[in-house]
């Protein structure tokens, strides 16, 4: 029996200022961002009806639209009114909430695009664990061949769609592989982040997490790192060479949807489902539900 799609469920879609039945949230071919990519998200999760770290979510699209020149008409208190709206439209507590921004169909249909209106929606859904039974065994990830940007290129600070074209890229040789993901390193050759989740490593006891001067702060990795160093636990963010991942112990990975997933190999680097990897999934999963 065939997977239902995502276009094709019952529930209602916050889109432009009102509810619509889910089937009926559409958006013309002819669309600026199904063409060139002007287009910020958030992914964020609400755990028993509240949405953890909700707010700056909703102050990091504004930011994401601002570095795209794509000024987003809603509020950051309209945009939470929002989200509060589709999950209780749809009946749900704990759920994946997905807000989307973008160019829509107006009268430019070239690469400027500022006379097009700005639209917005906002879908939620039940989604289980990311990388499935990875949170137990160890994510398996592959190294990938595409490498993070300079921000030199692109707006490496906004969550925006285009950045994930070599995301999906990396990840779908990595799935074709029998691997969970991919790491990417940087630009520079140094290591940076899983295809959508940030990365950390511990050494004798102390952390280690790639410096995100090219890629996406997480909003779960400032997280993280905030419950590390309230157990006093050392954390270095500092660039990483890949010839390190040997001498690395434990390594996990984070992010919205992947919450905290500990990570089992990297190509051909082995790595033990440790204390602390596992401390950290009990106490981000805490902390969310507290």
């Amino acid at each position: 029996m065939a997977e239902t799609g995502y276009d094709d469920r019952d529930g209602w879609i916050w889109l432009d200022g009102k509810m619509v039945p889910w089937r009926e949230a559409n958006t013309h071919v002819l669309t600026h961002a199904l063409h060139y990519a002007s287009a910020v998200f958030e992914g964020e999760r609400a755990y028993g009806g509240r949405i953890f770290r909700s707010r700056e979510h909703s102050e990091r699209l504004h930011n994401s639209g601002r570095l795209l020149d794509m000024p987003i008409p809603w509020s950051v208190d309209e945009i939470e009114a929002a989200k509060a709206e589709a999950l209780e439209a749809n009946g749900l507590e704990d759920a994946y909430v997905r807000v989307l921004a973008w160019r829509g169909a107006g009268p430019d249909m070239g690469v400027a695009s500022a006379r097009n209106p700005v639209r917005m929606a906002v879908a939620a859904w039940p989604w289980g664990a990311y990388y499935g039974d990875a949170r137990l065994r160890g994510a398996k990830l592959d190294i990938s061949r595409w490498k993070r940007p300079s921000p030199e290129t692109i707006p490496s600070h906004a969550k925006a769609a285009g950045l994930y074209m070599i995301c999906t890229m990396s990840k779908h040789e990595a799935e074709a592989k029998g691997c969970s993901d991919a790491l990417m390193l940087d630009y520079r050759g140094y290591v940076a982040e899983a295809t959508g989740a940030n990365i950390f490593f511990v050494k004798d006891g102390e952390v280690h997490t790639p410096l995100p001067d090219c890629f996406l702060n997480g909003i779960t990795r400032q997280t993280v790192i905030g419950l590390l160093k309230e157990r006093g636990i050392p954390v270095h963010e500092r660039h990483i060479r890949p010839e390190e991942l040997d001498d690395f112990e434990q390594c996990w990975l984070t992010g919205t949807a992947a919450e905290v997933t500990p990570v089992a190999e990297i190509g051909p680097h082995r790595y033990e489902v440790g204390d602390l990897a596992r401390e950290m999934v009990d106490a981000y999963d805490a902390l969310v539900r507290s």
